[in-house]
């Protein structure tokens, strides 16, 4: 499976190609290109707290979700806190403007309801998109270091299994465009936490630099973490594009600040 650029009516967007291939789900990456936010949010700014003008945020998903192919009117999203638990979206989760207020947090989102569109924001931390299209579940999970120190991308997983008896083999997973480890430049306390939390495997994924600090690549480490969960390789799309490295196309936190909009990633059953 790969990670392929899409450009529909204005707006570019990135799919896995294994996933749109088993067909009864639509799904995407946001990049900044294709909206109509202007300054800092300049163009498809999906962030709803970021400051930007609510009528131009609303625009940016319709636009977003019709190039993606995702009937808009059911949207779950979450207020992300960095942490590893994934939430059972029921219809009281449900809004039709995304700009509405959600009164929980969690950092992923699941559900075999049709037509919900999960939505997941970042900005250089990692967004993961599952499917089982089987027993046609869906995931939508951010995973920024504490995140996947914590294990999200495999609690997706296990929650998929327990929750709608998901086969492990039947799953497919989609990890979109994030911070690459050359520019994911950390102290030891980060690679500490992933040593701490999933073993010295992940040592292969992080390099001591000359400078001292250390280059940790999220992406790398999630697809590991995924394929010990039990999912086939083959099931597993990466995208190479690092946010920080192409901020014509992407936000970076780690670029920008907070002077800047959101990206996010969608699924939804149809």
């Amino acid at each position: 499976m790969n990670i392929i650029e899409q450009t529909k009516n204005g707006v570019v967007y990135f799919q896995s190609d294994g996933i749109a291939a088993a067909g009864g789900v639509a799904h995407g990456f946001s990049t900044r290109r294709g909206g109509v936010s202007e300054g800092m949010w300049e163009s498809l700014n999906l962030g709803v707290g970021r400051g930007d003008d609510p009528d131009h945020v609303r625009e940016n998903y319709r636009r977003f979700f019709a190039a993606a192919g995702v009937k808009a009117g059911k949207v779950a999203m979450t207020n992300q806190i960095h942490g590893g638990a994934v939430r059972t979206v029921t219809t009281a989760d449900l809004h039709d403007n995304p700009c509405d207020k959600v009164g929980y947090e969690a950092d992923g989102l699941m559900t075999d309801l049709p037509g919900v569109a999960l939505v997941v924001y970042s900005a250089d931390c990692i967004p993961i998109l599952f499917y089982d299209p089987v027993r046609r579940v869906i995931a939508a999970v951010h995973a920024g270091w504490r995140g996947t120190a914590a294990g999200i991308a495999t609690a997706a997983v296990q929650r998929m299994e327990s929750v709608y008896g998901s086969e492990r083999g039947d799953i497919l997973a989609a990890i979109g465009p994030g911070i690459g480890p050359d520019c994911f430049e950390t102290h030891e306390d980060v690679p500490n936490a992933m040593t701490a939390a999933l073993s010295t495997a992940v040592l292969q994924h992080i390099t001591i630099k000359e400078n001292g600090k250390f280059a940790v690549d999220l992406k790398a480490i999630n697809a590991m973490r995924l394929e010990q969960a039990g999912l086939d390789p083959a099931h597993i799309a990466v995208s190479d594009l690092c946010t920080a490295c192409h901020p014509e196309k992407f936000w970076s936190h780690r670029i920008q600040g907070t002077s800047r909009g959101s990206m996010a990633a969608v699924i939804q059953l149809q």
